[in-house]
Protein backbone atom coordinates (compact mmCIF):
# COMPACT_ATOMS: atom_id res chain seq x y z
CA UNK A 1 0.00 0.00 0.00
CA UNK A 2 1.64 3.33 -1.22
CA UNK A 3 0.54 6.93 0.18
CA UNK A 4 -0.01 9.75 -2.39
CA UNK A 5 2.98 12.46 -2.27
CA UNK A 6 0.34 15.00 -1.02
CA UNK A 7 -1.06 12.64 1.60
CA UNK A 8 -0.23 13.35 5.60
CA UNK A 9 0.66 10.55 6.33
CA UNK A 10 4.02 10.72 3.35
CA UNK A 11 4.98 14.44 5.01
CA UNK A 12 5.03 12.63 8.30
CA UNK A 13 7.54 9.97 7.30
CA UNK A 14 9.89 11.72 5.28
CA UNK A 15 11.46 14.39 7.35
CA UNK A 16 12.21 11.25 10.13
CA UNK A 17 14.13 9.41 7.21
CA UNK A 18 16.16 12.55 6.26
CA UNK A 19 17.80 13.07 9.82
CA UNK A 20 19.68 9.80 10.14
CA UNK A 21 20.32 9.40 6.18
CA UNK A 22 22.18 13.06 6.50
CA UNK A 23 23.97 11.83 10.24
CA UNK A 24 25.18 8.62 9.28
CA UNK A 25 26.73 10.53 6.15
CA UNK A 26 28.59 13.62 8.27
CA UNK A 27 29.54 10.94 10.92
CA UNK A 28 31.03 8.41 8.53
CA UNK A 29 32.76 11.50 6.13
CA UNK A 30 36.75 11.35 6.59
CA UNK A 31 36.53 10.32 10.32
CA UNK A 32 34.61 13.15 11.40
CA UNK A 33 33.16 10.52 14.43
CA UNK A 34 36.98 10.11 15.58
CA UNK A 35 38.00 13.65 14.88
CA UNK A 36 34.61 14.78 16.97
CA UNK A 37 35.38 12.90 20.31
CA UNK A 38 39.33 13.90 19.89
CA UNK A 39 38.19 17.57 20.06
CA UNK A 40 35.73 16.54 23.16
CA UNK A 41 38.73 14.70 24.92
CA UNK A 42 40.89 17.87 24.65
CA UNK A 43 38.44 20.25 25.30
CA UNK A 44 37.69 18.30 28.69
CA UNK A 45 41.98 17.42 29.65
CA UNK A 46 42.46 21.01 29.26
CA UNK A 47 39.97 21.86 31.51
CA UNK A 48 40.60 19.54 34.21
CA UNK A 49 44.21 19.76 33.46
CA UNK A 50 46.27 23.40 32.65
CA UNK A 51 49.36 21.64 31.65
CA UNK A 52 47.24 18.99 29.33
CA UNK A 53 46.92 21.30 26.17
CA UNK A 54 50.88 22.76 26.82
CA UNK A 55 52.98 22.51 23.79
CA UNK A 56 55.23 20.08 25.72
CA UNK A 57 52.76 17.82 25.89
CA UNK A 58 51.31 18.22 22.22
CA UNK A 59 55.57 17.68 20.93
CA UNK A 60 55.78 14.18 23.58
CA UNK A 61 51.95 12.98 22.26
CA UNK A 62 52.71 13.38 18.40
CA UNK A 63 56.07 11.64 18.56
CA UNK A 64 55.42 8.97 20.75
CA UNK A 65 52.52 8.32 18.73
CA UNK A 66 54.13 9.30 14.76
CA UNK A 67 55.36 5.59 15.08
CA UNK A 68 52.05 3.48 15.01
CA UNK A 69 50.97 6.29 12.92
CA UNK A 70 52.69 5.13 9.73
CA UNK A 71 51.81 1.58 10.45
CA UNK A 72 48.41 2.75 10.29
CA UNK A 73 49.07 4.32 7.14
CA UNK A 74 49.21 1.00 5.20
CA UNK A 75 46.76 -1.13 7.12
CA UNK A 76 43.93 1.32 6.23
CA UNK A 77 45.02 0.31 2.13
CA UNK A 78 45.23 -3.15 3.27
CA UNK A 79 41.80 -2.92 5.34
CA UNK A 80 39.81 -0.96 2.98
CA UNK A 81 40.83 -3.50 0.37
CA UNK A 82 39.30 -6.16 2.46
CA UNK A 83 42.42 -7.75 4.42
CA UNK A 84 44.47 -7.56 7.46
CA UNK A 85 48.02 -7.85 8.05
CA UNK A 86 48.83 -9.02 11.54
CA UNK A 87 52.38 -8.96 10.79
CA UNK A 88 53.02 -5.21 11.37
CA UNK A 89 54.89 -5.58 14.57
CA UNK A 90 56.90 -7.80 13.76
CA UNK A 91 58.03 -6.46 10.11
CA UNK A 92 58.34 -2.84 12.27
CA UNK A 93 60.90 -4.52 14.78
CA UNK A 94 62.51 -6.13 11.02
CA UNK A 95 62.98 -2.48 10.10
CA UNK A 96 64.31 -1.57 13.15
CA UNK A 97 67.30 -4.18 13.24
CA UNK A 98 68.36 -4.16 9.15
CA UNK A 99 68.18 -0.47 9.33
CA UNK A 100 70.43 -0.61 11.57
CA UNK A 101 72.62 -3.09 10.14
CA UNK A 102 72.30 -1.02 6.97
CA UNK A 103 73.54 2.34 8.30
CA UNK A 104 76.76 0.26 10.28
CA UNK A 105 77.46 -1.14 7.20
CA UNK A 106 77.23 1.72 4.54
CA UNK A 107 75.28 4.58 5.67
CA UNK A 108 71.80 5.96 6.21
CA UNK A 109 71.12 5.45 2.59
CA UNK A 110 71.48 1.76 2.64
CA UNK A 111 69.86 1.54 5.75
CA UNK A 112 66.46 3.25 4.21
CA UNK A 113 66.95 1.09 0.94
CA UNK A 114 67.36 -2.64 2.93
CA UNK A 115 64.70 -1.66 5.15
CA UNK A 116 62.49 -0.81 2.79
CA UNK A 117 63.25 -4.33 0.18
CA UNK A 118 63.63 -6.46 2.82
CA UNK A 119 59.78 -5.48 4.61
CA UNK A 120 58.34 -4.89 1.10
CA UNK A 121 59.37 -8.46 0.51
CA UNK A 122 57.52 -9.49 3.82
CA UNK A 123 54.54 -7.70 2.36
CA UNK A 124 55.05 -9.19 -0.79
CA UNK A 125 55.11 -12.67 0.52
CA UNK A 126 51.50 -12.26 2.45
CA UNK A 127 50.11 -10.36 -0.80
CA UNK A 128 51.36 -12.89 -3.30
CA UNK A 129 49.39 -15.82 -1.17
CA UNK A 130 46.50 -13.63 -0.29
CA UNK A 131 45.92 -12.37 -4.09
CA UNK A 132 47.73 -14.85 -6.17
CA UNK A 133 46.97 -18.68 -3.84
CA UNK A 134 43.47 -17.09 -2.53
CA UNK A 135 44.21 -17.55 1.38
CA UNK A 136 43.38 -16.28 4.40
CA UNK A 137 44.35 -13.07 5.13
CA UNK A 138 44.27 -13.42 8.68
CA UNK A 139 46.18 -17.24 8.34
CA UNK A 140 48.80 -15.50 5.97
CA UNK A 141 49.69 -12.77 8.28
CA UNK A 142 49.31 -14.81 11.39
CA UNK A 143 52.65 -17.13 10.27
CA UNK A 144 54.16 -14.21 8.89
CA UNK A 145 53.59 -12.22 12.18
CA UNK A 146 55.62 -15.65 13.90
CA UNK A 147 57.77 -16.21 11.02
CA UNK A 148 59.21 -12.84 11.12
CA UNK A 149 59.68 -12.18 14.25
CA UNK A 150 61.29 -15.58 15.04
CA UNK A 151 63.91 -14.25 12.18
CA UNK A 152 64.33 -11.13 14.12
CA UNK A 153 65.23 -13.12 17.02
CA UNK A 154 67.69 -15.21 15.14
CA UNK A 155 69.37 -12.04 13.38
CA UNK A 156 69.94 -10.51 16.75
CA UNK A 157 70.85 -13.71 18.89
CA UNK A 158 67.92 -14.08 20.76
CA UNK A 159 68.56 -10.70 22.01
CA UNK A 160 71.59 -11.21 22.99
CA UNK A 161 73.46 -9.16 20.60
CA UNK A 162 72.15 -5.53 20.93
CA UNK A 163 72.76 -2.88 17.69
CA UNK A 164 73.68 0.58 17.90
CA UNK A 165 74.27 3.26 16.19
CA UNK A 166 76.54 6.66 17.08
CA UNK A 167 74.26 9.40 18.41
CA UNK A 168 75.61 12.00 16.37
CA UNK A 169 75.13 10.18 13.33
CA UNK A 170 72.34 11.12 10.41
CA UNK A 171 70.60 7.78 10.91
CA UNK A 172 70.30 8.72 14.72
CA UNK A 173 69.25 12.11 12.85
CA UNK A 174 65.79 10.74 11.53
CA UNK A 175 64.42 9.53 15.24
CA UNK A 176 65.92 11.98 17.60
CA UNK A 177 66.59 15.13 15.52
CA UNK A 178 63.93 18.18 15.60
CA UNK A 179 62.07 20.44 13.27
CA UNK A 180 60.09 23.83 14.98
CA UNK A 181 60.98 22.14 17.85
CA UNK A 182 58.72 18.95 16.90
CA UNK A 183 60.29 15.64 16.42
CA UNK A 184 61.45 14.48 12.53
CA UNK A 185 59.10 11.58 12.65
CA UNK A 186 56.29 13.76 13.13
CA UNK A 187 56.79 15.53 9.66
CA UNK A 188 57.44 12.32 8.28
CA UNK A 189 54.47 10.93 9.25
CA UNK A 190 52.69 13.90 7.82
CA UNK A 191 54.00 14.31 4.74
CA UNK A 192 52.83 10.42 4.53
CA UNK A 193 49.84 10.93 5.51
CA UNK A 194 49.38 13.47 2.81
CA UNK A 195 51.02 11.70 -0.02
CA UNK A 196 48.95 8.28 1.14
CA UNK A 197 45.44 10.41 1.36
CA UNK A 198 46.02 12.23 -2.36
CA UNK A 199 46.69 8.76 -3.48
CA UNK A 200 43.79 6.96 -1.75
CA UNK A 201 41.38 9.16 -3.02
CA UNK A 202 42.66 10.89 -6.06
CA UNK A 203 44.65 8.26 -7.90
CA UNK A 204 43.35 4.82 -9.92
CA UNK A 205 45.23 3.01 -7.08
CA UNK A 206 43.36 4.62 -4.61
CA UNK A 207 39.80 3.97 -6.45
CA UNK A 208 41.03 0.47 -7.47
CA UNK A 209 41.68 -0.28 -3.52
CA UNK A 210 38.40 0.85 -2.75
CA UNK A 211 36.55 -0.85 -5.32
CA UNK A 212 38.29 -4.18 -4.93
CA UNK A 213 37.18 -3.87 -0.83
CA UNK A 214 33.47 -3.08 -1.57
CA UNK A 215 33.45 -5.64 -3.90
CA UNK A 216 35.73 -7.66 -5.46
CA UNK A 217 33.61 -9.72 -7.97
CA UNK A 218 32.35 -6.34 -9.38
CA UNK A 219 35.67 -4.91 -9.47
CA UNK A 220 36.78 -8.04 -11.76
CA UNK A 221 34.05 -7.60 -13.90
CA UNK A 222 34.70 -3.75 -13.90
CA UNK A 223 38.51 -5.10 -15.07
CA UNK A 224 40.61 -4.12 -12.52
CA UNK A 225 43.83 -5.81 -11.54
CA UNK A 226 42.85 -7.49 -8.56
CA UNK A 227 45.28 -9.20 -7.55
CA UNK A 228 47.75 -7.00 -8.21
CA UNK A 229 46.45 -4.23 -6.38
CA UNK A 230 45.62 -6.36 -3.43
CA UNK A 231 49.48 -7.54 -3.79
CA UNK A 232 50.46 -3.79 -3.96
CA UNK A 233 48.79 -2.81 -0.45
CA UNK A 234 50.59 -5.39 1.33
CA UNK A 235 53.91 -4.40 0.08
CA UNK A 236 53.04 -0.61 0.96
CA UNK A 237 51.75 -1.83 4.55
CA UNK A 238 55.32 -4.36 5.23
CA UNK A 239 57.28 -1.56 3.55
CA UNK A 240 55.62 1.43 5.98
CA UNK A 241 55.56 -0.78 8.86
CA UNK A 242 59.47 -1.64 8.00
CA UNK A 243 60.24 2.54 8.23
CA UNK A 244 58.46 2.86 11.08
CA UNK A 245 60.56 0.31 12.69
CA UNK A 246 63.65 2.10 11.70
CA UNK A 247 62.71 5.71 12.47
CA UNK A 248 62.09 4.39 15.95
CA UNK A 249 65.43 2.45 16.16
CA UNK A 250 66.88 5.86 15.38
CA UNK A 251 65.41 7.15 18.22
CA UNK A 252 66.53 5.03 20.53
CA UNK A 253 69.89 4.65 18.66
CA UNK A 254 69.77 0.70 19.14
CA UNK A 255 67.60 -2.02 17.56
CA UNK A 256 65.54 -4.33 20.20
CA UNK A 257 63.70 -7.62 19.06
CA UNK A 258 61.11 -7.55 21.65
CA UNK A 259 60.18 -4.04 20.52
CA UNK A 260 56.33 -3.50 18.75
CA UNK A 261 54.67 -6.54 20.17
CA UNK A 262 51.00 -5.97 19.59
CA UNK A 263 51.16 -2.69 17.36
CA UNK A 264 49.07 -4.57 14.54
CA UNK A 265 46.26 -4.29 17.31
CA UNK A 266 47.00 -0.72 17.40
CA UNK A 267 47.12 -0.36 14.09
CA UNK A 268 43.98 -2.01 13.37
CA UNK A 269 42.31 0.06 16.43
CA UNK A 270 43.25 3.30 15.35
CA UNK A 271 42.18 2.57 11.91
CA UNK A 272 38.79 1.49 12.82
CA UNK A 273 38.17 4.21 15.03
CA UNK A 274 38.90 6.53 12.25
CA UNK A 275 35.77 5.10 10.26
CA UNK A 276 37.45 2.63 8.32
CA UNK A 277 35.19 -0.69 7.68
CA UNK A 278 36.67 -3.27 8.72
CA UNK A 279 34.60 -5.30 6.02
CA UNK A 280 36.42 -3.17 3.50
CA UNK A 281 35.37 -0.61 0.78
CA UNK A 282 35.07 2.17 2.45
CA UNK A 283 37.86 4.17 4.41
CA UNK A 284 40.05 7.59 4.78
CA UNK A 285 43.81 8.04 5.87
CA UNK A 286 41.98 11.63 7.35
CA UNK A 287 40.32 9.25 9.86
CA UNK A 288 42.97 7.08 10.63
CA UNK A 289 45.12 9.80 11.91
CA UNK A 290 42.33 11.22 13.71
CA UNK A 291 42.39 7.57 15.16
CA UNK A 292 46.11 7.88 15.85
CA UNK A 293 45.87 10.55 18.01
CA UNK A 294 42.94 10.07 19.42
CA UNK A 295 44.22 7.00 20.86
CA UNK A 296 47.48 8.78 22.29
CA UNK A 297 44.96 11.26 24.11
CA UNK A 298 43.53 8.79 26.00
CA UNK A 299 46.99 7.42 26.85
CA UNK A 300 47.48 11.24 28.15
CA UNK A 301 44.54 10.85 30.03
CA UNK A 302 45.68 7.82 31.55
CA UNK A 303 48.96 9.22 32.64
CA UNK A 304 47.29 12.33 34.11
CA UNK A 305 45.39 9.93 36.32
CA UNK A 306 47.69 8.58 37.22
CA UNK A 307 46.58 5.38 36.78
CA UNK A 308 48.28 2.08 35.69
CA UNK A 309 49.24 2.04 32.39
CA UNK A 310 47.32 -1.05 31.52
CA UNK A 311 45.06 0.50 31.66
CA UNK A 312 45.35 2.08 28.27
CA UNK A 313 44.72 -1.06 26.99
CA UNK A 314 41.53 -1.93 28.43
CA UNK A 315 39.62 1.73 27.62
CA UNK A 316 41.00 1.45 24.16
CA UNK A 317 39.42 -1.65 24.15
CA UNK A 318 36.01 -0.36 25.24
CA UNK A 319 36.64 2.46 23.04
CA UNK A 320 36.87 0.60 20.16
CA UNK A 321 33.95 -2.12 20.86
CA UNK A 322 31.85 1.25 20.91
CA UNK A 323 32.93 2.53 17.80
CA UNK A 324 31.93 -1.17 16.03
CA UNK A 325 28.69 -0.68 17.21
CA UNK A 326 28.32 2.92 16.42
CA UNK A 327 29.57 2.02 12.63
CA UNK A 328 27.08 -1.44 12.46
CA UNK A 329 24.05 0.96 13.86
CA UNK A 330 24.80 4.06 11.20
CA UNK A 331 25.57 1.49 8.60
CA UNK A 332 21.83 -0.26 9.57
CA UNK A 333 20.17 3.12 9.19
CA UNK A 334 21.84 3.98 6.00
CA UNK A 335 20.96 0.80 4.45
CA UNK A 336 17.15 1.80 5.57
Amino acid sequence: MTQEPGSPGAHAVRPSGRLPSTFTRLMQRDGVAALTALVLLLVVGSLLWPSFHSLDNARNTLLGNSYIGIVAIGMTLVIVSGGIDLSVGSVFALGGVIGVYGNNHGGVLLAVAMTVVACGAVGLLNGVLVGYFGLAPFIVTLATLFGVRGLVYQLTNAGATTASVPSDSTFAYLGTGTWFTFGVPVFLAIGLYAAFHLTLGRTPFGLAVQSIGGSESAATLMGLAVRRVKVSTYVICGALAGVAGMLQAAQLVSASPIIATGYELQAIAAVVIGGTLLTGGSGSLLGTAAGVVLLGVINSFIVELQLDSTWNNVVSGGFLIVVVVMQRLLNYRRST
